[in-house]
């Protein structure tokens, strides 16, 4: 079992609806995430791949999974953030992603570091 002191990455998302995008008429509602990873472990760490669980209102969930996150792999220093921009697009104007990614220590540990659920939301739907 990885040490969490040594091995320990952070993860913040910020979701905003795109309505340009967004169709509502055909069920269509689109959002931009971005995600911020940072080591706060000790020892470098490679993101190695992504996993997503994305979810609509109706309970339909996607799965999306991948090497790496926008075309790269970063390779993260003990304190060093990587930030990235990204989409998705569910059926109902409220839902839910979630995920993990796997991590690759510079010692040779693997790890899965969680993205913990945030809310995809057109304004003025939620209170």
């Amino acid at each position: 079992m990885a040490d969490i002191r040594k091995y320990h990455i952070t993860v913040t998302a910020v979701a905003q609806y795109l309505p340009e995008q967004s169709d509502e008429k055909a069920n269509r509602y689109v959002f931009a995430y971005t995600i911020t990873i940072e080591n706060t472990g000790a020892i470098p760490a490679q993101l190695i791949s992504r996993h997503w669980l994305i979810t609509d209102a109706n309970q339909v969930a996607q799965e999306v999974g991948g090497l790496g996150v926008v075309g790269e792999q970063p390779l993260l220093q003990p304190g060093q953030k990587f930030e990235y921009s990204s989409g998705a697009a569910i059926a109902t104007p409220i839902g839910t992603m979630r995920g993990s990614y796997w991590m690759a220590a510079e010692d040779g540990e693997h790890f899965k570091t969680p993205i913990p659920e945030f809310t995809l939301s057109m304004p003025r739907v939620l209170h």
